[in-house]
């Protein structure tokens, strides 16, 4: 096997990734090169090879670079293949005992939701979500819930046109623009929803997963049918949502979110 000093620049590459996925939202490419200690050149050619395939965001206007929506899949697929699943699995589970409604645990990957945990309560009707299904995110309240979090110019790179607002019943933002208000009225509220914009008829309460570096990693939610709870009984499932998203995060070694 070749050693590590053969492949310079997939090294700077990943620490490039890495000081990327340690920043508080996108940076001009002045700063990466600085304090990585890379030439300009270098450090452009990196950032427009990484934004070829997606791993990395030009933010024009303001001319700084974050990650890119392919990231989001790298975590995805590590979120699979690691204990994540595992260690959320019974934290889901209690929660749908204790309130008797439908649970799932969702990843933002790109503009959809991947569903890995969907655990169903003793009576309530099945629901389009299911382990592997995807949904649109800015529709379902898991995805809300994560989109919430990230970094305004992350989310506008994810939904650069109108063409990227999906539709399944007939609600739900249709831009860039009501995205960001559902977006500032779940941070005012304190938690995700959505009533009717997945499915006809059921509404959802969620709350979001964050992992050590208080990161968000995943959405979880309990979804009813919409004219079983009111705003009040939705208030009271999303604490218990919010509990149950904490211990997860707890598990994944977060303090706090």
């Amino acid at each position: 096997m070749a050693g590590s000093s053969d492949v310079p620049a997939a090294r700077s590459a990943v620490r490039l990734l890495a000081y990327l996925a340690a920043q508080p939202g996108p940076v001009p490419a002045s700063a990466i090169a600085s304090s990585l200690g890379l030439p300009r050149s270098t450090t452009y050619h990196l950032l427009s090879v990484l934004a070829d395939e997606g791993f990395v965001t030009h933010v024009a206007e303001e001319r700084r670079y974050g990650l890119g929506v392919a990231t989001l899949g790298l975590g995805s697929a590590y979120a699979r293949q690691a204990p994540m699943t595992r260690l959320a699995r019974p934290v889901v589970a209690h929660l749908v005992e204790t309130t008797g409604e439908n649970g799932h645990l969702a990843l933002l990957n790109d503009r959809e939701v991947l569903y890995l945990i969907e655990q169903r309560a003793a009576g309530r009707p099945p629901l389009v979500s299911d382990v592997d299904v995807r949904l649109p995110a800015h529709l379902t309240a898991s995805g809300r819930a994560v989109l919430a979090r990230l970094p305004a110019a992350q989310v506008r790179a994810a939904y650069p046109t109108a063409g990227s607002f999906s539709d399944r019943t007939g609600r739900g933002p249709r831009s860039l623009s009501e995205l960001r208000a559902v977006l500032r009225e779940t941070r005012r509220r304190g938690y995700a929803m959505e009533d009717g914009e997945v499915s006809a008829g059921f509404a959802s309460v969620a709350d979001v997963v964050v992992d050590h570096l208080h990161r968000p990693v995943a959405g979880l939610a309990l979804t009813f049918r919409a004219q079983d709870h009111g705003s009040v009984e939705r208030d009271r499932l999303a604490r218990q949502v919010a509990r149950a998203a904490e211990t997860i995060s707890a598990r994944l070694g977060a303090r706090g979110r």
